[in-house]
């Protein structure tokens, strides 16, 4: 059979056809803060490789790393990190997740560009979101309901907001819940009492990003720890990673890589 395949394809190449090459293929799914970046580098990636074959997908940081450990993905995007529960699920399923660090974030909290209210402290915005304060007129806006926007539980940045700013108590019960930044975002930005919380990415002129502690997000104050709702932002591999898993990653992390990093308003890793 070898021979015969040798044969075949010395035809090929005397009579002028091309050998078909086989493109290596990696799934990449997780965290929508994530996404642009996973979805530029893949793109810029696959133009300067030709037979890389690269799928990105979102659906949250707890989809990916779920889909990581299940087997169904080869790298899990995450704007957390990963929970000690994952970690025993992934042990029991055979896997060892190794953690790459590819971007910091700031996780801004963003209000409609027609409120007056300009900041916040981080223990205001905690009771604003856990229902103790329900009227902008309470933190020097106007007289109007505070309407609470925020990410569905399977999100890494609702689980680092939690974290970093709820104390992980709960939401108010009548948040209006969202699927992805983007979301978050298109929903303030049309709700005149609407507050939420996005990655810096994503922001742009038609939300306000609120001073918070005095500090307002930037790269800059990222960078220097001042801004107190920073993160990392992570890849999730099995083990590792390995052939193009490894190329792509050390590509991200790459001069050029962190390029794309921040033109996507993220931070790069310095």
């Amino acid at each position: 059979m070898k021979v015969f395949n040798k044969i075949i394809m010395t035809v090929m190449i005397l009579m002028g056809f091309a050998i078909p090459s086989y493109a290596e293929k990696i799934v990449m799914e997780g965290s929508t803060t994530v996404l642009p970046i996973a979805q530029k580098a893949a793109e810029v990636y696959m133009q300067n490789n030709s037979s890389a074959d690269i799928s990105v997908r979102g659906g949250g940081s707890g989809v990916g790393i779920a889909s990581l450990i299940d087997g169904t993905c080869d790298i899990a995007d995450s704007s957390r990190p990963i929970k000690d529960t994952e970690l025993d699920k992934a042990v029991t399923n055979g896997k060892s997740v190794k953690a790459h660090v590819i971007a910091m974030d700031g996780i801004a909290v963003v209000v409609n560009p027609a409120n007056k209210v300009n900041a916040l402290t981080k223990k205001q915005v905690k009771d604003i979101y856990t229902g103790k304060t329900s009227n902008w007129s309470q933190v020097g806006g106007d007289n109007q309901k505070i309407v609470i926007i925020s990410r569905d539980t399977s999100s890494g940045t609702f689980e680092a907001f939690s974290t970093l700013v709820l104390d992980a108590q709960k939401v108010r019960p009548d948040a209006v819940m969202q699927a992805s930044n983007q979301a978050i975002a298109s929903t303030v930005a049309r709700t005149p009492g609407g507050i939420g919380y996005v990655g810096l990415g994503f922001l742009s002129s038609s939300v306000k990003a609120l001073e918070i502690d005095g500090v307002l997000p930037s790269k800059e104050t990222v960078l220097n720890n001042k801004y107190p709702i920073g993160r990392p932002l992570f890849m999730y591999t099995n083990g590792a990673p390995q052939g193009l898993a490894k190329e792509l990653i050390d590509f991200i992390k790459s001069p050029e890589g962190q390029k794309l990093v921040e033109e996507d308003g993220f931070v790069g890793l310095k």
